[in-house]
């Protein structure tokens, strides 16, 4: 039988030779030495992992998606086929089909090489909705998804021994957790929740209750090899010291997940685990909780492999996949439950606010950053007198408002190109999505925020004096010494000058200190300039200020409990890119060198802190 919209041509021996296939809307293919029941007009490709059969396939990526047909087709026919083709089937078939393809008889596909496709290897377990998702991807982004499924562990194995693709999708934390171990993996994005439950036929004819019914001996089970599967890992984890009993009483154990759900809808076996979102995606059988694997839900994710040569696209399908409104329509159409992603925008912007003292460091960070990730980073350095307040500003405003100013498509964003950032005008209210302050004390004003910081680093206040010190300068006490020129950053707009006016203070120096003071700036740098002009005889600053000065200047350390300021990181609670910041802050910390290069001390390992628990020392709450 040949199906609408092919035409067959066979051998004497009825066998056919090749078949053209092509209905105008679907793609055309040639196919040879495959029966007609092989092929269905319209079918791309078989399932992943299906065996095509035997025989010379010509297909649409032998078009070349300009023109029409490419003569490259050709090349794959064998000398034995054509030496079949008598002259009369040369002459009426053959090359009126050639000429019919050659002048556009084809439909024109649209090349895929616009855009290199991205190659995931993917557990067995999330393909559905990952394919979903995938369709969904290219028709909006234009970058097709190529997926290599599988047990868990052997994917792992092919990723060492491939070293190339782009990304890893893991049923588990676990596995992720050996990929990052192993090197194999950089960005993870977490995007779903699953949890292993015991499969049992419709109506439960065994009548299952327990995990432990699984060792009753009348039933037959079946499980994932855990040494290929995330949920054999989960198993064999409930299990525990009792694993090799209940290995003992599996009848078939299978790579994956799919393979074991797939043997009991037909009836092979009688009770397995899956994971509960395969159960909607199989005929013929239900899920039965029991407490010990409703404890033991796993977190899916996807990482962005090592030797990913195309990070950015990577990444874009990474956050698609994590957005509620885009793969996480696809995850619960099957079970699934998604995390929450950041909003979906093909490009966001990133805002973060910073103090002037981290500049040197994460300048070029923030730059390599919003490469690799294919994202804007607006970067607002100030000091914390004027990022406090206007947070404060945006904290007081209407709900509607600042909502509405966060709007990607809103004229008032920042974002908006004829509207450019500007932090200190009301009309432009976007709330940072992280803040990197210059000191743990300028947390608490923001803390509902952000609760919840991590500290990165470090650095001392002293006073920096010129070389050889002509002013005979040691302590804060000379700084009262008469006719010095003294400098300092102003306490209302600097977290330095803050900090300094607490010390002064504390030391009975204000008033002394306060009439030698020629200047005050908002940020330190502005006074190591005054410094090498010779304008200033000292000033208050961060020893990181004057590292680049060393050998002009000279850096006094102050004696006070006071003199060390600790620069905390912070991600906003409610923020539309959250997993967004959280990479920065992840990009942050594995580049420690650049931070102790310019002079900070690290502090990125410590646990992270509660906003609500820091507490501002007595000498800064001084008025």
């Amino acid at each position: 039988m040949v199906m609408p919209g092919m035409t067959q041509v066979t051998e004497t021996t009825g066998q056919p030779l090749f078949c053209f296939h092509g209905d105008g809307k679907n793609g055309n293919r040639i196919e040879a030495g495959k029966s007609d029941r092989e092929y269905r007009t319209g079918d791309r490709a078989a399932e992943a992992g299906e065996s095509r059969g035997s025989g010379i396939g010509i297909s649409n990526e032998f078009w070349d998606g300009g023109s029409g047909f490419s003569w490259a087709w050709l090349a794959v026919i064998s000398a034995q086929t054509l030496q079949t083709l008598n002259a009369r089937f040369l002459i009426f078939v053959w090359l009126p089909l050639c000429a019919a393809l050659s002048c556009g008889g084809c439909r024109k596909v649209k090349s895929s090489a616009e855009k290199p496709p991205l190659t995931v290897y993917c557990a067995a377990g999330l393909r559905k909705p990952l394919e979903a998702t995938a369709l969904a991807f290219e028709a909006e982004c234009g970058t097709p998804v190529h997926f290599q499924f599988g047990g868990t562990g052997t994917l792992l194995s092919q990723i060492r021994v491939a070293q190339r693709g782009d990304l890893f999708v893991a049923a588990d934390d676990e596995s992720m957790g050996n990929a990052s171990k192993a090197g194999l993996v950089r960005e993870v994005v977490p995007f779903a929740t699953q949890t292993p439950v015991l499969a049992v036929r419709t109506g439960n004819p065994k009548g299952v209750q327990r995990f432990d019914d699984l060792l009753r001996g009348d039933l037959r089970v079946a499980l994932a090899n855990p040494e290929t599967a995330s949920i054999g890992k989960s198993v064999r984890a409930v299990a525990s010291e009792r694993w090799d009993q209940f290995a003992a009483a599996v009848v078939v154990m299978k790579p994956t997940v799919t393979e074991v759900a797939a043997d009991l809808s037909l009836g092979a076996v009688d009770v397995a685990v899956l994971w509960e979102a395969l159960i909607h995606q199989f005929k013929g059988i239900e899920a039965v909780h029991v407490p010990e694997l409703d404890a033991k839900p796993e977190r899916s994710s996807v990482a962005v492999l090592t030797a990913c040569v195309q990070s950015a696209e990577a990444l874009k399908f990474a956050r698609y996949l994590a957005a509620s409104e885009k793969g996480g329509v696809s995850l619960r159409a099957v079970g699934f439950t998604p995390l929450a992603g950041d909003s979906w925008v093909p490009k966001p912007e990133l805002v973060l606010y910073s103090g002037g003292v981290h500049r040197i460091a994460v300048e070029s960070l923030l730059r390599d950053f919003s490469t690799r990730e294919g994202v804007g980073v607006t970067t607002v350095f100030n000091g914390f007198g004027v990022l406090c307040a206007t947070m404060k500003m945006m904290g007081d405003a209407p709900k509607e408002k600042l909502e509405n100013s966060q709007n990607p498509e809103n004229p008032e964003n920042p974002e908006n190109p004829e509207n450019p950032e500007n932090p200190e005008n009301p009309e432009n209210l976007r709330f940072p999505d992280a803040y990197y302050a210059c000191d743990l004390c300028f947390v608490p004003p923001v803390a509902e925020e952000f609760p919840e910081v991590v500290l990165l680093t470090e650095t001392d206040i002293g006073i920096v004096v010129r070389e050889g010190n002509p002013k005979g300068v040691k302590s804060m006490g000379d700084l009262a010494q008469p006719s010095l020129r003294v400098g300092l950053c102003n306490a209302e707009q600097s977290a330095l000058g803050y900090m300094t006016r607490g010390m002064l203070k504390s030391y009975g120096l204000a008033e002394s200190v306060g009439r030698n003071v020629v200047v005050e700036v908002p940020a330190a740098d502005f006074l190591i300039n005054q410094m090498r002009t010779g304008a200033l005889d000292a000033a208050v600053v961060y020893r990181v200020n004057v590292q680049a000065a060393y050998g002009a200047l000279e850096f006094l350390p102050i004696v006070h409990a006071g003199a060390k300021a600790v620069q905390p990181f912070a991600v906003r609670a409610q923020s539309p890119n959250r997993q967004l910041a959280l990479r920065l802050l992840d990009y942050l910390k594995a580049n420690r060198g650049e931070f102790e290069k310019v002079g900070f001390i690290w502090r990125g390992e410590e646990a992270p802190i509660q906003s609500k628990a820091i507490e501002v020392p007595p000498w800064l709450k001084q008025k």
